[in-house]
């Protein structure tokens, strides 16, 4: 999962942006609001922290130009806690949900758990597919019960994929939330990290589309290599 922090409070945004790496999200930042406005309209991620006091552009109307311009990805604002004006106008203009100055990061995080997995149909924190779960809280899978051994790379592909069950998604859309914006991109990079997960998790989890991408199936119908 892809991540873009917008806050210009360099000590902040370094806390958030380790805190969110630690949990296995890749992320990328910026520190004012029109930087923050070029890289959410024109890079996909899978959720946006975005404070409303930027220099250059202010929070809001950043959200405002992304949501005009049909920009969907859940945004999670940050607000000083005697601004409740900011609140009303963050909701307003788009954000779907918001946290106030200052915070925990462990509220953050939840926050943006819940986030992603509202935005891809998922009401727990854990989600099956047959005997394998993922528990996005502690950023963990299991199979048949036992831990499984996985590296930053292969959990980011299992958690995308689960998080999008029994939809095809392409190489080059698991490239773009895969990896941050500096990242050599190569789509054999994908086959690779696929080949390494089926072996830990079974060669039958993962289907390939011809000429479209990979599959998890939803329920526990055997998938085709």
């Amino acid at each position: 999962m892809r991540l873009l922090i917008v806050e210009d409070d360099q000590s902040l945004n370094r806390q958030l942006f380790d805190a969110l790496t630690e949990a296995g999200y890749v992320v990328d930042r910026a520190y004012d609001g029109e930087e923050g406005h070029f890289l959410g309209d024109t890079e996909p991620y899978d959720a946006v922290i975005l404070d409303v006091g930027l220099p250059n552009m202010d929070g809001i109307s950043v959200l405002e130009r992304w949501r005009r311009d049909g920009r969907k990805m859940p945004v999670l604002i940050l607000t000083a806690r005697d601004r409740w004006s900011d609140k009303v106008q963050g909701i307003d203009a788009g954000a779907d949900d918001y946290v106030t100055k200052p915070f925990h990061v462990e509220e953050v995080l939840a926050r943006v758990r819940a986030l992603i997995r509202r935005a891809a149909g998922h009401a727990s924190s854990e989600i099956h597919c047959g005997p394998l779960r993922l528990d996005t809280r502690a950023s963990k899978a299991t199979l048949n019960g036992a831990p499984l051994k996985l590296t930053s790379h292969e959990y980011r592909l299992l958690s995308y994929l689960m998080h999008h069950l029994g939809q095809i998604v392409s190489r080059t859309e698991l490239i773009e939330h895969l990896y941050d914006q500096d990242f050599d991109r190569d789509s054999n990079t994908i086959e690779v990290f696929v080949g390494r997960l089926r072996k830990k998790i079974g060669l039958d989890v993962i289907e390939t589309v011809r000429g479209l991408g990979y599959r998890m199936q939803a329920g526990d119908e055997p998938a085709s290599r």
